[in-house]
């Protein structure tokens, strides 16, 4: 079963939530849009028809026709043909021409023609034009009222005049208006239900259909395993930047705040280590060097759909692996040495024997104790010197060693080591590495092969020197990373090149120095500060 699963789908899932969401936000800002082009065009066909009745009624108030009709005895036989034609061709709800006392002269229905104007006329006989809103024998209107001078005269008020258009007219263009509103606006919800769709089903397939409550919960368990699984995970993009990653990865590779987004080269990792992950290549059960870990590292490229976006990387820590199987083969070559001693010593025994029978009994106690006193004099001369057991007993087996391959291991005579405080551990990774490496150099060389090694403490250190007689070393600079080698008989990332690396890793991990000198004939040093104790 797949882990989102697990998970519960109730709730519908985050793309119909959203395109429900989207639906809703998106008729509410269609209608109150809606209202708004209503609302505006309602205000515009107001003021274009206060601007038009304000208009007609000057036109009409400055008419030569006009001033000199309502001074005569019977205005309204004259007035009221012009009025309502002009009030025909203007597409006007009403014209009235009324007297200062409020007589109708003209009006679209002839029965109140001589009846009293119901408006506001005062403004207009102080010589001023106006417009209102006011309700009249037709309803509702917005109406201009102009005032009619005398011929001659420009504050003699003789008439006036009253241009309005009902509230309903306005109502109509109004609504001759909505169509297109209305039109606008379902243009503008079809497309925006178009988009709204079109992103609800891009979203569903890039959540697979889970609601929002699942993937939260989906991303609270992917953070719980992230942070729980005791494997380094890395992921990186494919400009090789960190995406993620876990605390097991924080602490293997000893990064400190946040890296998101940071550069693989940046993190300050080491140059193979880099390397590897910025090829993004497959990478299976690779051992790197990283700081003071030994890193066994796999790589996958992400490639989605054929196209690569970038690794996932999984880390796993084989320090203390590392150090005990040092460890165990020192312990290994050890037993062997005296496996090899034993049957020599069985030769030797064997010879003895064969020589006392001949009656050669002086001969024989020679034989027999001067391979027992070198034997005896290294033995003694390395318990005597070095106070470390470990260290002791290391150095025993790598001499047996070197004896059975042909190469002289010398210890020098003025070797002291008491009690240094270092973990054997590490003593062990760093003396047995150089001494293996200093004796496949020798054996490499011409005769007589050698290895000659001293240890002596000063000014509360442990110096260590390792000299051979090999060919030397021909990139100092590079012997101490992970996959240099002198030999090409294994793989990169079976263990091959990496004995020096591992000893640059100790050394550094005890706060010392290490050095090399290129030969021919190499030669190594090692200083590293002693520690207090437990009898100190």
């Amino acid at each position: 079963m797949r882990f989102p699963a697990l998970l519960t789908r109730g709730g519908g899932s985050l793309a119909r939530q959203l395109l429900a969401l989207q639906a809703l936000v998106l008729v509410v800002v269609v209608a109150a849009l809606g209202w708004v082009a209503v609302d505006d065009a309602r205000d515009a066909v107001e003021a274009r028809a206060d601007t038009q009745a304000l208009s007609i009624a000057e036109t009409i108030a400055d008419s030569p026709l006009v001033r000199a009709t309502v001074v005569e005895p019977d205005p309204s036989s004259a007035l009221q043909p012009y009025v309502e034609q002009v009030r025909a061709d203007t597409d006007t709800s009403f014209i009235t021409v009324l007297a200062p006392d409020r007589t109708r002269f003209t009006h679209p229905d002839p029965a109140l023609i001589g009846q009293p104007f119901v408006g506001t006329i005062g403004p207009a006989l102080r010589g001023e034009t106006f417009t209102e809103t006011y309700a009249g024998t037709l309803g509702p209107s917005v109406r201009a009222v102009a005032p009619v001078f005398r011929s001659g005269s420009t504050t003699d008020v003789v008439a006036l005049v009253s241009v309005g258009i009902t509230v309903a007219a306005i109502g109509d263009d109004v609504a001759a208006a909505l169509p297109g509103i209305l039109g606008v606006a379902a243009a503008v919800l079809l497309v925006g239900a178009l988009g709204s769709l079109a992103i609800s089903r891009r979203l569903r397939r890039q959540t697979h259909g889970l609601g929002a409550e699942p993937l939260a919960r989906m991303l609270e368990y992917y953070d719980a395993v992230l942070h729980a699984v005791r494997e380094g995970l890395l992921l990186l993009d494919g400009e090789r930047r960190v995406q993620l990653v876990n605390d097991e990865a924080r602490r293997l590779l000893e990064l400190e705040g946040d890296v998101t987004g940071r550069h693989v080269g940046d993190l300050g990792l080491s140059p193979e280590l880099v390397a590897t992950l910025g090829r993004q290549r497959l990478a299976v059960d690779e051992v790197h060097v990283s700081g003071s870990r030994v890193l066994v590292v796999n790589q996958a490229p992400a490639t989605p759909q054929g196209g690569s976006v970038g690794a996932v990387v999984t880390l796993r820590d084989h320090t203390d692996l590392q150090a005990l199987t040092g460890e165990l083969d020192s312990v290994r070559a050890f037993a062997e040495s005296l496996r090899a001693q034993a049957h020599e010593a069985a030769n030797r025994l064997h010879t003895t024997v064969s020589l006392v029978e001949l009656g050669r009994s002086a001969e024989a106690v020679e034989f027999a104790t001067a391979e027992l006193a070198l034997a005896q004099r290294l033995t003694d001369r390395v318990v005597g010197a070095v106070d470390e057991p470990v260290l002791a007993a290391l150095l025993l087996g790598k001499a047996a060693t070197a004896h059975e391959r042909g190469v002289a291991l010398e210890i020098d005579p003025a070797t002291a080591v008491g009690a240094t405080g270092i973990p054997g551990g590490d003593l062990v990774t760093i003396v047995g590495n150089l001494l293996d490496n200093a004796i496949d150099a020798a054996l490499a060389g011409d005769a007589p092969r050698e290895v000659q090694l001293a240890l002596w403490t000063e000014d509360g250190r442990l110096e260590l020197r390792v000299e051979d007689t090999g060919p030397g070393v021909s990139d100092p600079e590079a012997v101490f990373r992970r996959g240099w080698s002198t030999k090409d008989d294994g793989p990169r990332g079976t263990g091959r090149g990496l004995g020096l690396a591992l000893v640059a890793q100790a050394v550094r991990r005890n706060g010392g120095t290490v050095a090399v000198r290129p030969g021919p004939g190499a030669e190594f040093t090692v200083s590293l500060p002693l520690r207090e104790t437990a009898d100190s």
